[in-house]
C-alpha cells in the first residue's frame, strides 16, 4: 500500500454512538467522507431480498462488509486530501469474534495490508443518543459489546485509540479536526 494510509482516519465505535451524523458534519466542513458498510450493504441485501443479512447469515454479512470496505479503500486512494471512513477494515476481526466465528485468513490479511492512519477516533456508547430503526436492530448492551470488540481488535492491529468525547456535533467535529491538526505537527 501507498502512503495514502496516513490521510485515511477512521471513526469507529458501536452502532448508535454518533459515527455517521459525525462524518457528515466533516462533509460539511469540505472533507471527503465514505458510507459505512455495515448499513449499505443491509440496505442492498434488503433490496434485493439478499441472504447477507446480520440476523440471517453474519458471516456472509461481514465478508460483504470487506469487500465493500476494500473498494471504499480503493475509491478513497484517488481522492486528495484527509478521508474520514465510517469504520475500516482492521475492525473486522473483531465483528467476527463478536459473532463468535473464527478470523477467516483473508480477513485478517486485509486488516494488515489495508492500513490506515495510526490515530484511529473511538466514539463511545452513549445511551442519550442511541436508536434503533431498520438497520440497526442490536440493543444498547450488544452496541456496548460491538464498542468493545471492533476497539480491541484495531488495538491488536497497532492503531492508537482516540476516545472522541461525548459531546454535541459541532464540539465533537472541532475535537477531530483540532487532534489531526496536533498529529501533522
Amino acid at each position: 500500500m501507498s502512503e495514502d494510509y496516513q490521510r485515511f482516519f477512521i471513526l469507529t465505535g458501536g452502532p448508535g454512538a454518533g459515527k455517521s451524523t459525525l462524518i457528515d458534519a466533516l462533509r460539511e466542513r469540505g472533507f471527503a467522507g465514505s458510507a459505512e458498510a455495515g448499513r449499505g450493504v443491509i440496505q442492498q441485501q434488503v433490496a434485493v431480498s439478499g441472504p447477507a443479512l446480520p440476523w440471517n447469515d453474519p458471516a456472509l454479512f461481514a465478508n460483504l462488509m470487506l469487500s465493500w470496505e476494500m473498494r471504499s479503500y480503493d475509491m478513497a486512494r484517488r481522492e486528495t486530501g484527509t478521508i474520514f471512513f465510517d469504520r475500516g477494515i482492521p475492525e473486522l476481526p473483531g465483528y467476527f469474534r463478536l459473532i463468535g466465528l473464527p478470523v477467516p485468513p483473508h480477513v485478517s490479511a486485509a486488516a494488515e495490508t489495508f492500513r490506515y492512519n495510526r490515530r484511529v477516533f473511538a466514539l463511545p456508547p452513549w445511551p442519550e443518543i442511541f436508536s434503533q430503526d431498520a438497520e440497526r436492530k442490536q440493543d444498547f448492551a450488544e452496541a456496548i459489546r460491538t464498542f468493545e470488540a471492533v476497539t480491541s481488535a484495531y488495538r491488536e492491529s497497532g492503531y492508537q485509540l482516540v476516545e472522541v468525547p461525548r459531546a454535541p456535533v459541532e464540539e465533537r467535529v472541532e475535537f477531530v479536526v483540532d487532534e489531526i491538526r496536533r498529529s501533522e505537527r
